[in-house]
């Protein structure tokens, strides 16, 4: 059974923290035909939903980088030369620095049903959530799987109950359950992240957690 101790484990949430999510992931599971997830579901959705979101804190995402911290993220748009080893801000890399719509509706904007930059859809439609939903056409989608209207409101991801229930559902949508289940716990962090574990996504301690939160929820 699911508990703040073992949100605490899986997560690495604080303690404080933690009691809040018991209820809304439990019913998200439950929202999705999963009423009792096994002992590896639940250690595989926690590992990762912990290390993506700082300990289930950080439901929206931060998008305050300096000229460097653009260009080493988007290289192809923000680097003068995006294969050189050391990535040397371009222009709107500086234009952009530290202002984070700005950066948000110019990154995003013209992608997946996201209007151009000067629609903030950029900015209204970044991402939120246990695993950040980004992009006009991911709310859409999502919302209509959850039974909510995230084009109006798109702030409802960055509730405990509807972000709860659209990682669910992302995390169901894309396989992870067969393989969570299987313990195979460096595929699913693939799945959720785009990379194998590794030293860049805290690889290390998703397969940490993930075993400690198996050894919780049998024990």
């Amino acid at each position: 059974m699911l508990t703040s101790d073992i949100i605490v484990i899986g997560a690495g949430a604080k303690a404080a923290n933690a009691q809040q999510w018991v209820q809304p992931i439990m019913d998200a599971f439950a929202f999705f035909k999963m009423p009792n997830p096994s002992a590896n579901v639940l250690a595989a959705f926690l590992a990762n939903a912990g290390i993506e979101t700082g300990g289930l804190t950080r439901l929206v995402e931060n998008l305050n980088y300096d000229a460097n911290g653009l260009a080493r993220t988007w290289k192809n748009r923000y680097a003068v030369d995006p294969d050189a080893k050391i990535k040397v801000p371009n222009a709107l890399a500086v234009k952009l620095a530290n202002k984070p719509q700005d950066i948000a509706n110019q990154t995003y904007g013209g992608r997946f049903g996201n209007g151009p930059a000067e629609s903030g859809d950029g900015w209204k439609f970044r991402g939120r959530g246990l695993f950040q939903t980004t992009f006009h056409d991911n709310y859409l989608a999502t919302g209509k799987a959850l039974g909510l209207d995230l084009i109006g409101n798109p702030d409802q991801l960055a509730e405990p109950e509807a972000a709860a229930r659209s990682a669910v559902w992302y995390f169901v949508r894309k396989g992870c359950v067969p393989y969570a289940e299987a313990g195979n716990i460096s595929k699913v962090v693939e799945i959720i992240n785009g990379k194998p574990p590794c030293t860049a996504n805290d690889g290390e301690t998703r397969i940490l957690r993930f075993k400690n939160a198996v050894a919780a929820l049998n024990a």
